[in-house]
């Protein structure tokens, strides 16, 4: 009998929906406080995950549920520039 590999479940913190790990995006934020996309899913530090859209991106900023998962003010300009990589990588 195979064991059957569990797929780990990850939540957009936009939407709330649930999806694999890999159908997500995963924004990171190191120890000194840089905030980035990471494609590899693999960088240190506190990860949130969102839909692979700028529609869901854009209701995060609205919403600050970045600012509740990195428990920080996000400043503007990082997420113009997450926008500006998640719109390159659609």
């Amino acid at each position: 009998m195979q064991k059957v590999k569990k797929i780990p479940q990850r939540k957009c913190i936009a939407c709330q929906d649930r999806d694999s790990k890999k159908g997500l995006i995963r924004i990171v934020k190191n120890k000194e406080g840089e905030i980035f996309l990471d494609p590899t899913g693999k960088a240190n530090g506190r990860g949130a995950y969102i839909c692979k859209s700028s529609e869901c991106l854009k209701k995060a900023i609205k919403s600050k549920a970045l600012n509740r998962a990195f428990k920080m003010e996000v400043p503007d300009e990082i997420y113009e520039r997450l926008l500006m990589e998640l719109e390159n990588n659609e």
